[in-house]
């Protein structure tokens, strides 16, 4: 089901909790919520959708055919190559802002199935990943 977004700061500067497989109707949602905004948004987490749990949804450029990825509990486990860009956010009001970012990351993540994996993504797929496990932290760019 297609949610309506989150524009409370407050909301979205707070840890979210992990997931388990109980939250996959959060995943559904979050994965339509997405799509539907494909136009403007290439990733979300799940507090953008009213739900602290640590579930991100994004456009993945990363395999042969390029689809969308859902991960429950992603971490960072390693990055390289830091560099400055900016960043809007559908749930964050005004134009873009200056953040920090990196090329290539490493990420351990689960699949909505709750198997671990550890991948590799860089370029744009890399920024991504990086803007909306921020949002998992509660961090606001």
């Amino acid at each position: 089901m297609i949610k309506e977004l989150i524009h409370d700061p407050i909301f979205l500067a707070m840890e979210s909790e992990v997931a388990t497989e109980a939250d996959c109707d959060v995943a559904a949602d979050l994965l339509e919520t997405l799509q539907a905004h494909n136009e403007t948004c290439v990733g979300m987490a799940a507090n953008m959708i009213g739900v602290r749990k640590r579930i991100i949804a994004f456009y993945d450029e990363s395999v042969k055919k390029p689809t969308y990825t859902v991960m429950f509990n992603p971490e960072i486990i390693k990055t390289s190559d830091a560099y400055e860009t900016e960043e809007s956010c559908l749930s964050l009001l005004g134009g873009p802002r200056k953040t920090k970012r990196y090329k290539t990351v490493k990420v351990k993540y689960q699949t909505p199935q709750l198997q671990t994996r550890i991948k590799n993504f860089t370029g744009f797929t890399a920024q991504i990943i990086q803007h909306e496990v921020d949002h998992c932290n509660g961090i606001l760019i």
